[in-house]
């Protein structure tokens, strides 16, 4: 959205069947919609480019990790930066670098030293900071010069600098590892050294000749990545910021923007405290201004704290609700959950919000506590804003159980609302789903039933959940259920419930799972299950299977380990088996260090239970994933094996955390089908 409201840029495909992103843009005064950026388009263009180049796929090993990191499937532009105003645009292509007029729909590509990968503008539109390897690079663009230069770099292949490390990215929404100064002149920069992180190898057993991928990997208990700032000058000059002060392990997030000095948001390694640190620039001193603190752990949310002119923006837990205040005043009522700070404008703060967990509303927040919901339809809403001599400009993307994918319109008082086409495909089935609020905890469940069900008969029964913290899969929006929609019309009962450490439902319900991530989430399934069947007797109980991915794998698997009295048959893709070869920054979250809290560890994990097994039990897992790894499921399997209990194991040769390739997702569920219609039948 352009600050003066005029004009809103987005991605989209040309198609449904069209996994390339364009860059379009929507002038509000016209209401016209072009593309300004076509990346198939763009590279015919400036290079003889190959096939594949054309076609997004020959990407940089940097992007591809991004890629994982932020679950980004499609291909094309899937990221890029613009300036406040809306009138230029950066993003990079197989490592080739573009600058866009927005306004002129023209375009340059710009000669880069090596394969470019997050790039940005800096205030004055005049240059465009990107990482290439390990360095940081500037390259000027003013009057076309494109005069490129080494910002700071290192010879050692452990340190890079402008780069985000594995655990900012996959758990602290931190995906970049560089700022610009208001002034265009310096930078804020991290390094990296990932020397004190273990070493992990990533192999492809169905290419033996190619060489294993080695990996920093940070498990739980061990050495994480040694970060580091400096504010970088274009003139050379250096300085280095003590932040760490020997107490804070993680830096979260940066805050500059106009200011002039910068801000820092750290996190120590128990993640108790998390503190907003004041930068002076000129020496690289530190001061404190905030700091919270929690017995079991300060949440992270995304887009807090934040600035509104001199008032500190937070996010803070009182009265078992996640609030937002200005200053330490709340700001928002007691029962409203904060799910993510939207943006800081001039007059308002903009939040995504919860009361009821299966939605997501928009609100307003006037710095006088004037409190004000802009979206009413049950669903899920997300929003960006602008402002302009009209006032506020609001892009709303509103998923619902009305209709399938998101609609997203423009709202601004002085016109009536413009809406930006879908050009994806709406699957002929709507989904056959009801809601259900269950048992004493108040566990919210939707039950997802086949289209057509013979009278009388009874249904074998299929949970479908996640079940972990920080996602939820109860939600008012149709797209939520087409898997399980599609597990129902193969003549199953789906139930689907977010249990307890889920988000949304208030900080003490989140850190219930603190210290035991298997008994509160695995005592909820079961509880949703039972609720649901005494209420439609069409359920059969002899009958119960349950699937699931990552958190959801383990899930499963955890289910016919311990309670193979309810659950008859499971399918766990990419499961957590043991907590102690799984991330630093999200594992002691909620298991503790394991070095000080081994029994957490015990409790949690599913190799000691593997003698427990005497249900069909089948683990997919991709063989390329560096997140979960295939370790995972290996170890399982192999102490499964030495008990004597029989399993199967699919691997997925190539495939990571995210399964992108279409062939291999549908596939899978053909194959989850069979499995569970021989292990359920009578």
């Amino acid at each position: 959205m352009a600050s003066d409201g005029s004009r809103v840029t987005f991605l989209r495909s040309r198609s449904g069947v069209d996994p390339v992103n364009v860059l379009w843009v929507l002038d509000l005064a016209t209401g016209e919609t072009r593309i300004v950026a076509d990346p198939t388009g763009l590279l015919q263009a400036h290079a003889d480019a190959d096939a594949d180049a054309v076609d997004g796929v020959e990407e940089t090993a940097a992007e591809r990790a991004r890629r994982e990191r932020a679950r980004e499937s499609a291909g094309g532009i899937v990221s890029y930066d613009v300036d406040a105003a809306l009138t230029t645009a950066t993003f990079v292509l197989n490592g080739r670098l573009f600058r866009i007029d927005i306004i002129a729909g023209t375009s340059i590509e710009l000669p880069v030293g090596g394969a470019a990968f997050d790039p940005r503008l800096d205030p004055t539109r005049s240059r465009i900071a990107y990482v290439s390897g390990s360095a940081l690079r500037v390259i000027d663009v003013a009057e076309h010069s494109a005069r490129d230069r080494l910002v700071v770099g290192a010879d050692d292949p452990l340190i890079s600098w402008g780069s985000a490390e594995f655990v900012a990215a996959e758990e602290m929404h931190r995906s970049r590892g560089y700022w610009w100064a208001p002034d265009g002149a310096h930078l804020l920069v991290a390094r990296v050294d990932v020397g004190p992180v273990s070493t992990w190898w990533i192999s492809s057993p169905a290419e033996p000749w190619a060489e294993p991928q080695a990996v920093r990997y940070p498990k739980a208990g061990t050495d994480n990545a040694v970060v580091t700032l400096a504010i970088v000058g274009l003139d050379g000059s250096r300085v280095a910021v003590d932040w760490a002060k020997g107490e804070f392990e993680y830096l979260c997030d940066v805050l500059w923007g106009t200011r002039t000095r910068p801000s820092l948001v750290v996190q120590t390694r128990d993640q108790r405290v998390v503190a907003v640190l004041d930068v002076d620039p000129a020496t690289g001193a530190t001061s404190e201004i905030h700091r919270q603190h929690n017995a079991d752990w300060v949440e992270l949310v995304p887009g807090a704290p934040g600035w509104a002119g001199d008032r500190l923006v937070t996010v803070v837990d009182r009265d078992d609700t996640r609030r937002l205040c200005i200053d330490d005043r709340p700001i928002t009522p007691v029962g409203v959950q904060v799910r993510r700070v939207i943006d800081i404008a001039a007059d308002a703060v903009y939040v995504a919000a919860t009361i009821e967990p299966t939605e997501v509303h928009i609100a307003r927040c006037d710095y006088d506590g004037t409190f004000t919901w802009l979206t009413d339809e049950p669903g899920v809403h997300g929003a960006t804003f602008g402002g302009g001599a009209g006032g506020t400009v609001g892009v709303f993307s509103s998923s619902t159980m009305e209709h399938f994918g998101a609609r997203v319109r423009v709202r601004a008082a002085t016109r009536a609302d413009l809406h930006v086409e879908s050009f994806a495909d709406v699957p002929s089935v709507d989904p056959n789903v009801t809601f259900h609020t269950v048992g004493e905890r108040g566990l919210r469940v939707a039950l997802v039933l086949p289209h057509d069900v013979a009278p009388g008969a009874k249904l074998p029964v299929l949970l479908d959940p996640y079940g972990g913290p920080h996602a939820l899969r109860v939600q008012r929006s149709r797209n939520a259920f087409a898997t399980s929609q599609w597990f129902a019309d193969q003549g199953y009962a789906v139930i689907v419930c977010d249990g307890r450490g889920t988000p949304a439902r208030g900080p003490q319900w989140e850190r219930s799972v603190r210290g035991d991530l298997a008994t509160p989430v695995l005592d909820d399934q079961v509880a949703a299950l039972q609720g649901i069947a005494a209420t439609h007797l069409s359920l059969d109980l002899a009958r119960v299977g349950i699937r699931g991915w990552s958190f959801g794998g383990y899930l499963a698997a955890l289910a016919v380990l311990r309670r193979p009295d309810v659950f008859h048959a499971a399918v766990a893709g990419a499961p957590v088996t043991e907590w102690g070869l799984y991330d630093t920054h999200y594992t002691e979250r909620y298991l503790g260090d394991p070095r000080v809290e081994p029994q957490n560890y015990e409790r949690s994990d599913l190799i000691p239970l593997a003698s427990a097994l005497e249900r069909p039990l089948l683990l997919v897992h991709g063989m390329a994933d560096d997140n979960v790894v295939v370790a995972h499921t290996l170890r399982l399997s192999r102490a499964l094996l030495e008990a004597g209990r029989d399993h199967r194991v699919v691997p997925l040769s190539g495939v990571t955390h995210m399964t992108p390739q279409e062939n291999v997702a549908a596939n899978l569920l053909a194959l989850e089908v069979d499995f569970f219609r021989q292990a359920l039948r009578r």
